[in-house]
């Protein structure tokens, strides 16, 4: 489960930044379910924007 959940950060974080490979992503795209990917996607986005206005605020003041 561990393991599984870091392969799933790896290639979600790699798909964000663009560099994942083409065999990477023909794995990924035969997984069984999209919704572990789009789900960890989405909080990585959120956290993101979260860091990035902290950041901003930060500076800013």
């Amino acid at each position: 489960m561990t393991e599984r959940f870091f392969i799933l950060i790896q290639s979600v974080l790699a798909a964000m930044f663009g560099v994942q490979s083409q065999a990477k992503y023909r794995v990924d795209f035969s997984q069984k379910h999209f919704w572990p990917f789009a789900l960890l996607a989405v909080c990585f986005v959120i956290a993101l924007v979260v860091a990035l206005a902290w950041f901003v605020n930060s500076v800013v003041l």
